[in-house]
């Protein structure tokens, strides 16, 4: 039963900082908006439960080509300075927005002018929320998507959902869908980032959407074995060591994870942040108190005890893999579809590397501006009849399963998280463990495709599990497909970077996942 069925000009999926900024932007232009979130907007994602920086760069020229050439080695030279460009402009006038409309409360230096090159995740979203509100924009909670609505002619026409804590599905017909769901992190327990399952980017594959920089998705984040925090910029500061207190040579935050990786497959690591002075811990303090709660609780002093600590994956959240977008206004291949934020591939900026707190903030409220605005703008050439189109759901596995048999979401989670967590597989990749994988994910996806069937809010669970098969396969095919070393993209049997593959990877598909360069034909099919 169906309890609210509601047309809207620009539909926002995702209450994250991409989906408030594209909802806000959207209204601004002149839009009725619709903005539904797995969780609360305001309080669900990796943003709101965290501090992070932004990529915010001052409008001087050498300042500028300093901030841009900084990560094009590391993302193997794949980013484009023209988005760089466009993102540190937008970004810029973003922070300067929040300061001067949302009345952020960015902290003072000494010289009496904001400090604005970070945000603290929850007063920022509780901001946004406020924003939306204020704008028009319409806010339906604990509210996932569970499929893109089509028109006959293919174009992306709405979306249909659940509504948890009223039990019931719900439909909305829009003229432009904005998809801001954010990566996939499968379930790994890293802060935050349990809404982020993928499903953005099934919806769009299964209206045609292609994806790219997939194979750059092996992220995986420190931290302290007793807790879920994340805060890697951290453990700059930090010394690695073994369980009988020797030094873990050639361990690091930046260069030197895969060695706690390694190490990890074998023996406990451990931690102290030993290298931070005094200034520095009280720096860190203010910056991440939630960094410092679950130590203080357990009376640990984390600059100068020993504790243990693991890595945890983060996907897509912290990798640079996502929607392919067609442009500059952040629209896809398929007419009505927009992408922003992480749910979008974050190449253009970062390349094949992760554009970790500061870049991926950056795009997601500069992504999330353009996309808003340009998704109103599509909405206003089709008019009232946007809402006239008679239109059909396009979700496959999980909603609509093509066999018989019954096969439950947490199998089919269980069974995605087994080739996708494990650091000698995900992280110290080789062509000799991806295959093998990659041959288990498909008959995954082939049990989730012919049997997975849920009915009531199991729906939302069972979309979430196909979701991350798709992902797990669209990722392991990439890293298949380029046969070399580049950015967070490893081989180790394929240590190099090959001149002939410096070109970005597009892929897609679902029963059958194909990869090609993004001009080319494909490269590799995985049956």
């Amino acid at each position: 039963m169906t309890d609210l069925d509601v047309t809207a000009d620009v539909l926002v999926a995702g209450g994250g900082p991409a989906g408030a900024w594209a909802a806000i932007k959207a209204a601004e232009a002149g839009a009725d908006v619709v903005l539904v979130d797995k969780g609360y907007l305001g309080t669900s994602g990796a943003t709101a439960a965290a501090g992070t920086g932004v990529w915010y760069v001052d409008p001087d020229p050498a300042a500028r080509e300093e901030a841009m050439a900084s990560r094009e080695a590391l993302g193997g030279y794949l980013a484009a300075r023209s988005w760089m460009a466009r993102v540190l402009d937008q970004t810029y006038a973003n922070m300067n927005e929040l300061a001067e409309v949302s009345r952020y409360p960015f902290p003072v230096g000494d010289d009496g002018r904001q400090i604005r090159r970070g945000l603290q995740g929850p007063e920022y979203m509780r901001r946004m929320r406020i924003r939306a509100r204020r704008s028009g924009v319409r806010v339906l909670d604990h509210s996932p998507i569970t499929e893109l609505l089509v028109d006959a002619e293919g174009a992306v026409a709405g979306a249909a959902g659940y509504r948890r804590q009223h039990d019931r599905s719900y439909g909305v017909r829009a003229g432009a869908v904005v998809l801001a769901t954010g990566g996939c992190a499968f379930l790994s327990k890293a802060l935050g980032c349990d809404v982020n399952t993928g499903d953005g980017a099934l919806f769009a594959a299964e209206t045609g959407a292609e994806l790219s920089g997939m194979e750059f998705s092996n992220a995986y984040a420190i931290a302290p074995e007793f807790t879920s925090v994340t805060k890697t910029a951290f453990y700059s500061y930090a010394t690695f060591y073994h369980a009988d207190g020797s030094v873990l040579e050639g361990a690091g935050s930046t260069r030197g994870r895969s060695v706690i990786a390694r190490t990890l497959l074998s023996e406990r690591v451990f931690c102290r942040l030993d290298q931070a002075g005094e200034e520095i811990r009280q720096a860190m303090r203010l910056a991440q108190p939630n960094f410092f709660l679950p130590f203080d609780r357990q009376g640990i002093d984390p600059f100068a005890e020993l504790f243990p600590v693991t890595l945890l994956a983060e996907g897509t959240v912290r990798g640079t893999g996502g929607i392919r977008l067609t442009g500059y206004d952040c629209a896809t291949s398929v007419p009505g579809l927009y992408a922003a934020g992480d749910a979008a591939t974050r190449e253009p900026i970062c390349g094949g590397f992760t554009g970790g707190g500061s870049h991926n903030a950056a795009w997601a409220m500069s992504s999330g501006t353009w996309a808003g605005q340009a998704a109103a703008r599509h909405a206003r050439t089709l008019g009232p009849r946007a809402a006239r189109r008679a239109v059909t759901g396009a979700g496959g596995a999980g909603l609509r399963p093509t066999g018989a048999g019954r096969a439950g979401h947490r199998e089919i989670v269980e069974a995605v998280q087994a080739e996708v967590l494990p650091y000698e597989k995900n992280y110290l990749r080789h062509g000799d463990r991806l295959a093998p994988a990659l041959a288990s994910l498909d008959e995954t996806w082939t049990r989730a495709r012919q049997a997975l069937r849920a009915d009531g809010p199991d729906v939302v669970r069972a979309r979430s599990a196909a979701a991350m098969a798709a992902h797990a396969r669209w990722m392991y095919a990439s890293a298949l497909a380029r046969t070399e070393s580049r950015g967070m993209h490893k081989r180790e049997d394929y240590p190099g970077s090959d001149p002939a593959q410096h070109h970005r990877l597009s892929c897609g598909g679902l029963d059958e996942v194909w990869v090609a360069p993004e001009t080319g034909r494909p490269l590799a099919v995985a049956s």
